[in-house]
């Protein structure tokens, strides 16, 4: 078996007889490597997250989770399909602050906690998107779970774009999407995946700490005005 075949149809044995497939460890390998890079505010954050993304796509819209042929989970390829343009936002996004100083010890971006408009901006997008995402998983796609799936595509939407802008909070929300996924995952007895998504979870919470500490030291550099964060030319 070449690489390729086995990236596309390999699995990698896990303890209790189960499975994994093979794009499903890589891509949350660089799904979790794209965590630790935004952790650090460094731009590789998305483009290595894209790759990622393109991975879990194929994995969650076939169903061949965990080694298993299963019913897909469109809720969970919607959002990479998301992701993927995010992305490609959020590493534009983060060129551009970089190219213009970016912050002040050396990140492309300054975190900061949102303004009160912001949070209202958040809390309006994830009630229409999950209203959207739960019409769209139950009278169009169809899905395993669509209460919880609306929830995971919404909220992931929302910490995507969250971490583009450099707010805190995109942290929190990861937390909440992991808690639902994990639980959605185990429900549905893909217990391996769940465990990475656990272990992923984990990083979260420092990335949260660590974005707090760097938003009372860490200065924006790039002239921009911060309640409107638009790049100076």
């Amino acid at each position: 078996m070449d690489l390729l075949e086995w990236l596309i149809h390999g699995t990698i044995p896990v303890p209790g007889d189960g499975a994994l497939g093979a794009r499903e460890v890589i891509g949350n390998v660089f799904g979790l490597a794209s965590a630790i890079l935004g952790m650090k505010r460094l731009v590789w954050a998305w483009p290595i997250g894209l790759i990622g993304n393109v991975l879990l796509f194929t994995v969650f819209a076939t169903g061949e989770l965990s080694g298993q042929i299963d019913e897909p989970l469109w809720g969970q390829a919607g959002r990479q399909v998301f992701f993927a343009a995010m992305s490609l936002y959020g590493w534009w996004r983060w060129t551009q602050l970089r190219r213009h100083g970016g912050a002040s010890d050396g990140g492309a971006i300054a975190p900061r906690w949102a303004t009160g408009a912001e949070r209202v901006q958040l809390l309006v997008l994830g009630v229409v998107g999950y209203a959207a995402a739960y019409v769209l998983l139950t009278q169009v796609l169809g899905s395993w779970g669509p209460v919880t799936e609306a929830w995971i595509l919404t909220g992931s939407m929302l910490a995507t774009y969250g971490m583009a802008r450099g707010w805190v909070e995109f942290w929190l929300i990861w937390i909440l999407v992991d808690i639902v996924g994990v639980t959605t995952l185990v429900q549905a007895g893909y217990y391996p995946t769940a465990g990475m998504y656990l272990f992923y979870a984990v990083f979260v919470v420092i990335g949260f700490f660590v974005w707090v500490r760097a938003s009372r030291t860490v200065v924006d550099t790039t002239g921009a005005d911060r309640s409107t964060e638009v790049v100076s030319a």
